[in-house]
């Protein structure tokens, strides 16, 4: 990618000047993101960014996650970052400490900063630095089968729910009709995946990490939510062994009617939405707080999907502008698809957003979210030690899925990500 080159502008002086002198000059300002249907919703607001800044175009590509990231870090070693880039609250710490983030700070005011969920805007805070602002956050959330709790007299999740709770609705909810062992329809569904696995742990109280982040240091509340995972799998059999469901795309499982409950990303909304349209009513919940947290300790696990701009950047405060312009008021609810909640909290709390006519009817509960205490769980090459990518994968991801397929013990899995995922950190 080859950029327009321009007189470095220093990136705190923010000079209105400044950009309309280089938006007189026919600027292109590059833009690159992870999502192709997410950059087609957002078109409008870039074309909306180029009308009232004339001369600017904005040369926007945008790849899968698994070309995105790839391309992005080739474009890094050659110096030929795009102005404007996604950046994932998963790399985010790398990339700051690659030294590809301008800094932000001083950029946005106080007054700024309090129209946006606190929550997702401090995932782009790396040491001192404000190095990525939000556009949007996620939240892992219980999907549950309101037709099948309601067939099985199975009341639908509460707030207070425990874990005793939870595994008593799942086992009731756990259906084999011809008694072969395999059961038609399962109360839960799950595998390695982190956004399977870590609310379980964040809600009973446990962390993954030490308190540095440095290092991989399970908690006793963390181990005590993984064993109760793998009891579900391997002793009460209410959920799959990941194997079990081999061939079908994982986030299929509860939208095709296979399972009454499932954990996963509110991005997902839209895939159930899709999968499933009308053949069952359903909802969400947050996952059960565990049996070793307090209210101290409980903590709710969510993300933010950001904006960065590259410190190699000619036109700063251009970017920044349309950084400002795409998180903000710029946007639409329209231009969040699915379960994706905007960090911009007016949008987020619109009627639009809400969609009280479409499934799931609660979909507000993921504001509630954004409001409490919420860990990220994400450190430094944490892609790499935890096994991003799809179920059989390395890391922690597929040492879990081994304990699940009963092929291998927990307390053997816990001891073979933990020393992967510590060499991968010491490097």
């Amino acid at each position: 990618m080859t950029l327009t080159k321009h007189i470095w502008l220093p990136l705190m002086a923010a000079s209105a000047l400044a950009t309309s002198m280089a938006a007189a000059q026919d600027t292109t300002l590059s833009y690159m993101m992870w999502d192709p249907e997410q950059l087609e919703a957002e078109r409008a607001a870039i074309a909306e960014f180029e009308a009232s800044n004339p001369g600017v175009t904005v040369e926007a590509l945008a790849m899968p996650p698994e070309d995105y990231w790839p391309r992005l870090s080739a474009l890094a070693a050659a110096g030929d970052l795009p102005d404007v880039f996604a950046m994932s609250s998963g790399f985010v710490q790398s990339w700051a400490d690659a030294g590809n983030l301008a800094d932000l700070t001083g950029l946005i005011t106080d007054e700024q900063l309090a129209q946006y969920y606190d929550s997702a805007a401090s995932v782009g805070v790396i040491g001192d630095a404000r190095v990525a602002f939000p556009q949007n956050w996620v939240a892992p959330v219980m999907y549950y089968n309101i037709d099948m709790f309601d067939a099985a007299g199975v009341e639908h999740p509460q707030a207070d729910w425990t874990w005793d709770d939870f595994l008593a609705a799942a086992q009731a909810l756990t259906v084999d009709e011809n008694e072969d062992g395999t059961p038609e329809q399962y109360g839960m569904w799950l595998y390695g995946r982190y956004s399977h696995i870590e609310p379980w742990i964040f809600r009973n109280g446990g962390r993954l990490l030490n308190a540095d982040m440095t290092a991989l240091d399970p908690s006793p509340e963390a181990v005590n939510a993984l064993e109760f995972l793998t009891s579900l799998v391997n002793e009460h059999g209410v959920a799959p062994a990941p194997a079990e469901m081999e061939g079908i795309r994982q986030q299929d499982v509860f939208a095709l009617g296979m399972a009454a409950m499932w954990v996963d990303g509110s991005w997902n909304i839209a895939n159930v939405r899709d999968i499933a349209g009308d053949s069952f009513q359903w909802g969400i919940a947050q996952v059960p707080v565990g049996p070793d947290a307090t209210e101290e300790t409980a903590r709710a696990y969510a993300w933010a999907d950001m904006l960065a701009i590259a410190t190699n950047s000619e036109q700063p405060d251009l970017a920044w502008d349309f950084i400002q312009h795409m998180v903000g008021e710029g946007r639409t609810a329209s231009d969040f698809l699915g379960g994706k909640i905007p960090a911009f909290q007016a949008i987020a709390e619109s009627e639009a957003w809400l969609e009280a006519d479409m499934q799931p009817a609660n979909k507000g509960l993921l504001l509630e979210i954004g409001t409490q205490p919420v860990e990220t769980g994400f450190s430094r090459d944490w892609s790499a030690w935890r096994g991003y990518a799809a179920s059989g994968s390395g890391g922690m991801n597929g040492e879990l899925d081994e304990v699940f397929n009963g092929r291998s013990e927990l307390d053997e899995a816990i001891e073979n990500f933990v020393a992967y995922g510590n060499d991968v950190l010491s490097r």
